[in-house]
């Protein structure tokens, strides 16, 4: 991770604990190495970084999830992020090259989005964004493509029997964090 990613993650812990989740580091970097990092980091901004950072030195953590590109480095991780449940299943990896970082806000929609198509048994459409309608699941039997049909007639929540919306119940949206910087 560099600097300003760990800065960034820093600055929006709280909108990754109000969706109930936890962030960790990883680093090929020694202890030592984080240790001296998150010091200067505070010195220098006044933040303490409030997750920890894993110590990877021989980086068998990072090539088991394939952050290791061999066809780049064969020391040096590539950006990844991962979204794990918690039922410890990888649910989503971002992979961004090695001069490339993070976007803190699309982590947190892609988090958020997951936490509410789980939460109202759907699908997310394309630049979805909290609060946005959802996408509902495509009917199994003819009778419920029927309803559909009627249902999105009616409402007007839809294209098709494949392609209706819902607006999602307990929608979190993270105060515009798409209007704030998070640096």
């Amino acid at each position: 991770m560099c600097t300003t990613e760990i800065i960034a993650l820093a600055r929006a812990n709280p909108y990754f604990e109000r969706l109930n989740a936890s962030l960790i580091g990883l680093s090929v970097d020694s202890n030592a190495s984080h240790l001296a990092w998150l010091y200067d980091i505070y010195l220098r901004t006044g933040i303490r970084v409030p997750f920890p950072i894993i110590a990877d030195r021989n980086g068998t953590i990072a090539r088991k999830y394939g952050m290791i590109s061999n066809d780049i480095s064969s020391t040096e991780t590539v950006r990844n992020v991962f979204i794990i449940d918690d039922k410890g299943i990888i649910r989503l990896i971002l992979v961004y090259p090695m001069n490339v970082g993070r976007s803190i806000p699309e982590i947190l929609r892609a988090l958020t989005a997951l936490q509410v198509a789980d939460a109202n048994n759907s699908s997310t459409p394309a630049n979805w964004a909290p609060c946005e309608p959802v996408i509902l699941p495509s009917p199994k039997t003819f009778s419920e493509l029927e309803t559909r049909n009627s249902q999105i007639e009616k409402d007007r929540n839809g294209m098709s029997w494949y392609l209706g919306f819902k607006q999602p119940k307990d929608c979190k949206k993270l105060e515009n964090l798409e209007n704030k910087k998070i640096e």
